[in-house]
């Protein structure tokens, strides 16, 4: 398939290097996001045969997504995919997710953490998605079954509908919703996502802003 694998990353020196390293195995084209990056994030990108797009300021997850994705396009990319830099995502479901694709049965598939094997998660990461499974199926009427997961991969004639205007972790409760009131034909594959020390301290923050700002929005609606 003409795909691109889209990595935005933000102070992520020790650990996109690993990530990148299993990423170009594949022979896919990566394009990665610095979002402004006081490290050597970029740097260390750059050692690797892949495109590095660079934000002179943080934006938010949200923004970087989108400039990659949108360079992708540009580029000539028809399938564009999302694959986090801190080493959570298991790479090996990305030809899954694409093969998927591939059928013409399918305009975006996400992959989600609660299909197949049971899922071993930070209790505090527990908490926060399930608030927002039941602020999604309540607020929004959405039915997915991870309501924030990050990885995931669409066609590019589905970005027109599936855009985000979020910069930060909202847009993937922004994505959820876009799709589910459009016409989009999605499905969901399981995967595993790797915890550990160090992608839950660097997460743990700015989830917790990003379900209390969901919860304000729930309730002032």
């Amino acid at each position: 398939m003409n795909a691109c694998v889209v990595v935005p990353a933000y102070n992520e020196e020790k650990r996109i290097g690993e990530v990148l390293a299993e990423l170009v195995k594949l022979e896919i084209p990566i394009v990665v996001v610095d979002d402004g990056s006081s490290d050597e994030t970029a740097q260390v990108a750059g050692r690797f045969n892949v495109i590095v797009a660079r934000h002179m300021v943080n934006l938010g997850q949200g923004a970087a997504l989108r400039t990659g994705t949108e360079l992708a396009m540009k580029l000539g990319f028809e399938t564009i995919m999302h694959f986090d830099a801190d080493g959570q995502h298991d790479v090996e479901i990305i030809r899954p997710m694409l093969d998927a694709l591939a059928k013409n049965e399918h305009d975006v598939i996400f992959a989600s953490r609660f299909l197949g094997e049971k899922l071993v998660m930070p209790t505090y990461k527990k908490v926060i998605l399930i608030a927002a499974k039941i602020f999604g199926r309540v607020f929004l009427q959405i039915k997915f079954t991870d309501p924030q997961s990050g990885l995931r991969a669409f066609t590019a004639a589905a970005y027109h509908s599936l855009r985000w205007r979020a910069n930060d972790f909202r847009h993937c409760t922004e994505i959820l919703i876009n799709v589910a009131r459009s016409d989009l034909r999605w499905r969901e594959l399981p995967t595993i996502v790797r915890y550990d020390s160090y992608s839950t301290a660097k997460a743990k923050r700015p989830q917790m802003r990003m379900a209390w700002k969901m919860l304000m929005e729930a309730l002032f609606r």
